[in-house]
């Protein structure tokens, strides 16, 4: 998986904006969902279109924070892009932005019933856990998912962001979730994209503005389980 260590300037930066290195020193679990975006077949297994070759290393980390996550009575949300209505919501993106074959191959590998959109096998998913469909890079921006819905529904107001691609969707969503006023952790040793330099600098931008950065271990020490909080509310 890569590498990533912020900076010395980076936590400079971070410290001097909020006095602390962690905005999350304590994460809720009853208020939280792990967020895994885009880690589909078309996206992380050998062979398709988009292959992000790193997103197979993230798995195991992907499922800890899963276990974890569950355990202590939070909620796991796994995003899956859609190729449906992309024409007519996102057709920007679909006339200008593809070339000709790149967007036949996207229809047919991101339809839904094709192999490419459904979950990588290796994915720990389970019937109780959320299922969310989007069609734009952000699972938040207007018309693209009902994520936001959903969560809300649930009380929610934590997300753990993990998945693929770094710099791209998962970065888009959570950014775009700190702007409607979510609390937000990118794990950075449960994402991935396609080089070392892009997930960096995906991650660096998104500590020094948006949120935190934590990798498994660190953001799992952090799980305060529901017993724990109902009882500290006492």
């Amino acid at each position: 998986m890569h590498p990533y260590r912020p900076s010395d300037t980076v936590r400079q930066r971070v410290l001097r904006r909020m006095g602390k290195p962690f905005a999350n020193e304590a994460i809720d679990a009853g208020r939280t969902a792990l967020v895994v975006v885009d880690m589909q077949n078309y996206f992380c297994a050998p062979g398709f279109p988009l292959e992000v070759p790193q997103s197979r290393a993230v798995v195991p980390n992907i499922n800890r924070l899963a276990r974890a996550l569950r355990t202590a009575g939070g909620t796991v949300a796994w995003v899956q892009t859609s190729a449906a209505g992309a024409r007519e919501h996102w057709r920007n993106f679909e006339t200008r932005l593809l070339a000709p074959e790149r967007l036949r191959e996207r229809r047919a590998g991101l339809d839904e019933v094709s192999e490419g959109f459904n979950l990588y096998p290796e994915l720990e998913a389970l019937p109780g856990d959320l299922r969310i469909k989007k069609i734009k890079y952000s699972a938040f921006i207007q018309g693209s998912s009902d994520i936001d819905r959903q969560l809300k529904a649930r009380n929610l107001d934590t997300l753990l962001i993990a998945g693929t691609l770094t710099n791209v969707c998962c970065e888009s969503t959570a950014r775009d979730a700190m702007m409607l006023d979510y609390k937000v952790v990118m794990v950075a040793d449960a994402n991935a994209t396609l080089t070392d330099a892009e997930h960096a600098g995906a991650l660096d931008t998104f500590m020094m503005f948006f949120g935190d950065v934590m990798d498994t271990d660190e953001t799992i020490a952090r799980l305060v389980p529901v017993p724990a909080m109902q009882a500290s509310a006492q």
